[in-house]
């Protein structure tokens, strides 16, 4: 019996990693170890909760103002910090997330800066591994960005919603790990490859890694997940319910299928003319049904022998039961016109990398990001979710897919989906909202005319003078043909001259609208309200965190109520400039009838007994407010 969690060395290339297995749910799971985790476990609660700040709104007819109460948000600022903001009217809520978190190539600047000092990390770094620790040291880099951002999204996820994170060979065994530790094993629902490069990938080695992964996680087992339909074949067949079509048969087929398996399934059913039958197999051996009698189905066909679809059908060649060469069997009777079962992951087909940069071409007239994603995969994975009602979120929203995602399926089907944009970079203005805007109010379309496409091979590479030389010849005649060629150049391996002939057409708007936020100031100032943070923000946090839920309108002649959870009336007494004292006198201004209440003050002039007498729990501010 293991006493003690076993830890196990573990050298990868000169990566090395500690894989320490902790118990979970009575089995020793691994755990990975790294540089740094210990101080980021819970770096999550430290961090400092900070009020966001709308700077505008856009509706659909292209107009900013004020506010026009959209429930689409884009936030510009460090993603751990704006996680954090959002818990206060998000926790819980979110049905989706999709993040594409920076790929660690090892190549990027590194803007993920969360502070984290550990010693040992600078030792170990510097002294232990020197030059040579570049590629050694991103992976804890990396790991130390992720962990607590991924702690936060797990408390943003509703309990029947799930998170698809992106991610590439680099890290997809180390992000497994984590996640699994964050929203635990039993959790995890997949991890799909998507072909990302059909041509196999920028590099050219002997296995080329022209994909990506994708790994889904829900919140609990009660993931709210959309299941693929298809077409089962037409309803051919009718009955006093309507069209049906013949489904499986009610017998057990195949290994362990004697009755002596489930003897608790062998029983007999009443056939149309009046017999009775039992689940005999074609070699005359007993058997069993697939279904109980407490089966909502075998109840039907035990009250109503019809709710079965029937045939003769013969025993095996030479087997006679009581004489007979045949008997009734029943099957089941199918009224759905599509087959619903779980999704394919292996996602070929919902669009690739350069299906991506594409559309940003179409809507920017260049391509001024560099790693988009496809509109149709974030679709795909929006629509996991079985509501058109999901509030979906994307955390690292880069050049703004994942919103374009959600206004352009809500425009199809009718859906009133809503996104959460977080963006850290100086763009989430000009490029992230700024697509948005173009995919609210519509966009040209260039059309493309793919005029030359030769694959340079080791074969012909020789002869690559001459191809160059005919693809340009091809490009100098197109040029009175379109607007701009492109090429010849080399895509992934191949030769190629691209036309392209200016938008003559227009990609419909999408509609909607979305506000425009900064992330704000700090709410406390180390043990103080900050009296910058405006009294509706503080009131709305407030109220979370006694009630986790969002404030309620504000009562015209109860300034300081600030709402009523399971029998508790909460009332947040405070001025900013000047002190508050829970008093008799402000008793007489209480009109809320409840069985319980909070009060927050700066101070209280009540005694025990009159405290325990009207049923109130007394907070001093700043003191008795909880920090997220």
């Amino acid at each position: 019996m293991i006493q003690q969690p076993l830890s196990i060395i573990v050298n990868e290339n000169g990566r090395i990693r500690r894989l320490k297995f902790n118990e979970y749910g009575g089995i020793y799971m691994p755990s990975l170890e790294w540089i740094g985790k210990e101080k980021v476990v819970n770096h999550h609660l430290e961090v400092p909760y900070h009020v966001l700040e709308r700077q505008y709104s856009y509706d659909e007819d292209g107009q900013k103002v004020d506010d026009n109460g959209s429930e689409n948000m884009i936030i510009h600022g460090d993603n751990l910090l704006a996680l954090k903001s959002l818990l206060p009217k998000y926790e819980g809520r979110i049905s989706c997330i999709y993040i594409d978190p920076p790929y660690n190539t090892g190549n990027e600047g590194w803007v993920y800066n969360d502070n984290v000092k550990d010693p040992r990390f600078e030792k170990w770094l510097g002294e232990v591994v020197g030059k040579e620790g570049d590629d050694l040291s991103r992976h804890d880099k990396w790991l130390c960005m992720m962990y607590p951002r991924l702690k936060l999204l797990q408390r943003l996820l509703a309990d029947d919603g799930f998170i698809a994170v992106s991610v590439d060979d680099n890290e997809i065994l180390n992000l497994g790990l984590i996640m699994d530790e964050i929203f635990g094993v039993n959790n995890r629902m997949a991890c799909a490859p998507v072909r990302s490069e059909p041509s196999g990938g920028k590099k050219k080695t002997a296995l080329r890694t022209g994909h990506e992964y994708i790994l889904f996680y829900g919140k609990t087992a009660e993931t709210n997940l959309a299941l693929e339909g298809k077409s089962g074949g037409n309803l051919n067949l009718s009955d006093k319910w309507g069209k049906y079509r013949k489904g499986r048969e009610l017998r057990k087929w195949g290994a362990t299928s004697d009755r002596s398996d489930r003897p608790n399934l062998w029983f007999g059913i009443t056939t149309p003319d009046g017999k009775v039958v039992y689940p005999v197999k074609n070699n005359g051996k007993d058997g069993y049904w697939r279904w109980g009698k407490e089966n909502s189905f075998m109840k039907k066909i035990l009250e109503d022998p019809s709710a079965a679809h029937w045939e003769k059908c013969s025993y095996d060649e030479g087997i006679t039961v009581c004489g007979q060469h045949e008997r009734w069997v029943p099957f089941e009777k199918i009224r759905d016109e599509e087959k619903f079962f779980g999704w394919n992951t292996w996602l070929d087909g919902y669009g690739t990398n350069a299906d991506a940069t594409s559309v940003i071409k179409s809507i920017f007239g260049d391509k001024i990001f560099d790693t988009p994603k496809p509109l149709s995969l974030i679709q795909w994975i929006i629509s996991l979710y079985d509501s058109k009602n999901s509030i979906v979120l994307d955390s690292f929203s880069g050049s703004g897919t994942t919103a374009h995602a959600v206004l352009d399926m809500n425009a199809k089907d009718g859906g009133n989906r809503h996104f959460i944009l977080v963006e850290m970079e100086d763009y989430a203005d000009s490029i992230t909202a700024e697509r948005v805007k173009r995919a609210i109010q519509g966009y040209p379309t260039n059309k493309k005319d793919m005029l030359y496409d030769t694959p340079i091979t080791t074969k012909n590479i020789k002869d690559g003078g001459d191809l160059f030389a005919e693809a340009k010849e091809i490009a100098d005649d197109a040029k009175d043909s379109y607007d701009k060629v492109e090429g010849p150049k080399m895509v992934d391996g191949h030769l190629q001259v691209i036309g392209i002939e200016k938008a003559k057409e227009h990609q419909k708007g999408t509609g909607g609208n979305f506000s425009f936020y900064e992330l704000g100031v700090p709410l406390f100032h180390g043990e103080l309200l900050n009296e910058e943070v405006t009294i509706d923000t503080i009131r709305e946090y407030i109220y979370f965190m006694e009630t986790r839920q969002s404030l309620p309108e504000e009562k015209a002649d109860e300034p300081y109520y600030l709402g009523s959870y399971v029998g508790t009336a909460y009332y947040f007494y405070y001025e900013k400039d000047e002190a508050t004292t829970l008093n008799r006198e402000f008793l007489h201004t209480v009109k809320t009838k409840a069985d319980h209440y909070v009060i927050y003050a700066d101070r209280c002039t009540l005694s025990d007994a009159e405290l325990a007498k009207f049923q109130i729990t007394f907070k001093k501010i700043p003191r008795d407010i909880a920090r997220l």
